[in-house]
């Protein structure tokens, strides 16, 4: 049988840890009045056996006995707190005495703190959820109010001017960039949760604060952020209106902007013809973006209540429990004195949560799943997916057949010696890349599921942060399955070419063999049919697509975070690049390897894959800089500015190889590297905190043994000085040099791979911090004062 303690640890929300009731302290004090009750009971056996024994037959044959006086045993008083958004607060005072009283005193102080701290945070959050829904309502009937008028338009004509006056939208748009308050205010919408209701939809993220709508195109700044305006402002039924939607993609964007040009040439035609300027059509696309903007907003409230509703149930067990335990130890009637205190409590009497859940699954039902309940519910409550047991069974298939075809590999490759320094160099420099290649992606991928298996067991929820979703998102067994089926069938085919170049075939005969291997796995990954993981393949894809058009995407965890995966790939991607260039220009039919090494594009090309990664991830930082107007994106900014930097040097000192050129790697390396070593530290993982409670850590660590941390460091640290070996030029014994740039690369995947789950860990405490459970969904619709 589970404990209690575990189980409560393992269905509370990560993110409001803090404010649930502290079993743990709980258990350690009852745990102490335990000790302090044995050693008494101990003293009085000795001293007054038979008093003891004839206090405690009296206390059972009489009036006196503790079932009759139960109810004075402790009394708990109610108070009335400073500020009213605390409510009531509880004091308890001891009408008894204890074995040790003291220690009894500390344990009801720290049970009422407890009591009044959950009644406090469950009433913020109650009016918080409440808040929303009165807005989502309201947010609702405009829209099927929009929507019938847009339906009477289409009935009638093109034209409002047949309508009624009272039903008519007219008004004005001003459109231009998308204007962000902070994240912590304001997140991404769904794409996820929402994306089976409508797969043609496009995502919505944060929008601007009120305050910021309904005005011209133009930049400001304030408070030293820069912020852009965009929003739609109309007049309908004489309230002034304004539709944002938030232009998060360079498809939105310029049609944003095309329509505040056309907007600006139908106002100066209107006005010279003396026609009504405040006339607009608004067509079922716009409303259609509105109205995914509000269902995704529906389903995150709902998704808020669910865990106000755990929060509730959890806390209420817990009570239940810690008193249960002090009965068995004090041997005392507490429970139902304090338990009728807590059941009347705010957090559990209240029942506003409750209903606004209903109302809210009618409302989801109604309008967004066409009455169908069961439709309704794979939205709001997304059942997880069951992990089956046969990908365990093919985890260990396909790791044993990839170790027995990667032993038979390196003895027939040791046996031809194709990883000598003297080697076969046609192979080394054809097939070689190719191994090189997926060796580094699969090992990341492996780490990556090794990352997730972590993350799961310290409770980070990383679901959340990278806004997967929940029905879709790939286990940790899933993406080890991934690695060892991949890998087994990359060992396999190598292994087989090889096996055939050793029998005496020629390399104009079997060279196509890696080429095929590479294009089977490129068809895999754009695959539209609905098999192999298609939902996450094509959200990596999609992920891939906005780092390559960075600054016109608007940048999300997951987007910036994979970029940084690619910085630490550069190796495999100009593996990539040479291989792609190998076959496309056709010089693996004549085995002229050095075709490429020679063409001007080609070494161009060398250039811009070294520090592209960097430079996507610069444009990312801007891109975060001009919408957040924070100034530590520019910083972060430097950092992969300074990283270019020495990719590009590193290019050029392997083109050639002068004094001038190593010197330069060596000063733009080490700058570089003292410059990433602090942004590793001190902002992505969040250490080095000199003042806190856990020297040159931070004060909430996930881990409980700190070591772990100093050595991470240490070993962050070493890895991030693998490029030395471009200024020494050393080898691993009698080893081909090219692979030991194979295993400094593997080493800094690992070093990544490390720095995975530092960085989530930082960011996961800083969604707990503030309590950041759900995502708050920016709605469409915002009314605005006439002088705006």
């Amino acid at each position: 049988m589970v404990k209690f303690s575990k189980q409560f640890e393992g269905q509370l929300v990560p993110e409001w840890k803090e404010a649930f009731v502290d079993y743990w302290k709980l258990k350690k004090d009852l745990k102490k009045i335990h000790l302090l009750n044995n050693e008494k009971t101990e003293s009085n056996k000795k001293n007054n056996s038979f008093s003891c024994t004839l206090i405690s037959y009296i206390n059972k044959y009489t009036s006196l006995g503790p079932k009759q006086r139960e109810h004075r045993v402790i009394q708990v008083h109610q108070k009335l707190a400073a500020s009213a958004c605390k409510g009531d607060m509880y004091e308890t005072e001891l009408l008894e005495q204890f074995a040790d009283t003291d220690a009894a005193v500390k344990f009801f102080a720290c049970l009422d703190l407890q009591l009044n701290k959950v009644n406090q945070f469950f009433r913020t959050k109650e009016k918080e959820f409440l808040e929303r829904g009165d807005s989502l309502k309201k947010q609702m009937e405009i829209l099927i109010e929009l929507k019938t008028a847009v339906k009477q338009q289409r009935a009638k004509g093109p034209s409002f001017q047949d309508l009624k006056e009272e039903d008519s939208i007219s008004g004005t748009i001003s459109c231009d960039e998308e204007s962000i308050k902070d994240r912590t205010d304001q997140e991404q919408g769904l794409e996820n949760s929402t994306e089976e209701l409508d797969k043609n939809d496009m995502q919505c993220t944060e929008s601007p604060t009120s305050g910021e709508l309904g005005k011209p195109i133009r930049m400001k700044k304030e408070n030293g952020k820069f912020r852009s305006l965009s929003s739609r402002t109309i007049n309908y039924q004489g309230k002034n209106l304004r539709i944002h939607i938030p232009m998060t993609n360079p498809t939105r964007t310029f049609s944003s902007i095309t329509y505040l040009l056309w907007d600006d040439l139908v106002n100066q035609s209107s006005k010279k013809c003396g026609l009504d300027e405040n006339k607009l059509h608004i067509n079922r696309t716009k409303l259609h973006h509105a109205e995914k903007m509000i269902r995704g907003a529906f389903v995150e409230l709902y998704k808020g209540l669910g865990y106000l509703k755990t929060y509730r149930h959890l806390n209420m067990l817990a009570f239940v429990k810690i008193m249960k335990k002090f009965d068995k130890v004090t041997n005392k009637q507490v429970l139902p004195i304090y338990i009728r205190v807590v059941e009347s409590s705010y957090f559990n009497s209240s029942d506003k949560a409750l209903k606004l859940a209903d109302e809210v699954e009618e409302l989801f039902i109604k309008h967004f799943a066409e009455d169908d309940r069961r439709k309704a519910m794979k939205y709001l409550k997304p059942t997880q997916r069951k992990e089956s047991h046969a990908v365990t069974f093919f985890i260990g298939l396909f790791t044993g057949c990839f170790l027995a075809l990667f032993v038979g590999y390196v003895i027939m490759a040791h046996i031809s010696g194709m990883y000598r320094p003297k080697s076969n160099t046609v192979y080394m420099e054809t097939v070689y890349p190719v191994l090189s290649m997926f060796s580094l992606l699969f090992l990341h991928l492996f780490l990556y599921g090794c990352n997730i298996f972590m993350w799961r067991k310290t409770r980070i929820n990383y679901s959340f942060i990278f806004e997967l979703s929940p029905t879709k998102e790939l286990k940790y067994r899933d993406v080890i399955l991934i690695c060892t089926t991949s890998m087994t069938a990359v060992v396999g085919v190598l292994f087989v070419h090889l096996s055939l170049k050793s029998k005496g075939y020629s390399y104009a005969q079997v060279q196509v063999i890696p080429g095929l291997l590479l294009l089977v796995f490129l068809l895999v990954l754009v695959c539209p049919f609905n098999i192999i993981y298609k939902s996450s393949r094509f959200r990596f894809l999609s992920v891939i697509r906005n780092i390559i058009l960075s600054p016109l995407y608007k940048v999300v965890m997951l987007d910036f975070f994979m970029a940084d995966q690619l910085c630490s790939q550069v190796p495999m991607l100009r593996n990539l690049e040479y291989v792609a260039c190998y076959y496309i220009t056709g010089s693996y039919k004549t085995q002229d390897y050095g075709y490429c090494m020679r063409t001007t594009y080609y070494r161009d090309l060398a250039y811009t894959v070294s520090f592209l990664p960097y430079y996507w991830r610069a444009m990312q930082c801007a891109r975060r800089w001009f919408d957040e107007g924070h100034k530590s994106h520019l910083v972060n900014l430097g950092k992969y500015v300074s990283a270019m930097l020495a990719a590009g040097a590193k290019v050029a000192y392997e083109k050639e190889k002068s004094v001038g050129w190593l010197c330069l790697v060596v000063v733009m390396s080490s700058g570089a590297t003292l410059y990433q070593l602090y942004w590793d530290f001190v902002k992505d993982w969040g250490l080095l905190q000199f003042n806190s409670k856990n020297p040159w850590l931070r004060d909430e660590l996930m881990l409980q043994k700190k070591f772990i941390y100093f050595f991470s460091m240490g070993l962050n640290l070493v890895l991030r000085l693998a490029w030395l070996q471009t200024v020494f030029h050393y080898n691993f014994g009698s080893v081909d040099y090219r692979v030991t740039g194979l295993i400094l690369a593997a080493l800094e995947v690992v070093r990544r791979g490390q720095w995975n789950f530092y960085r989530l860990e930082n960011e996961h405490l800083n969604n707990a911090g503030k309590f950041r459970a759900v995502k708050t969904v920016p709605l469409p619709f915002h009314e605005v004062d006439d002088q705006d």
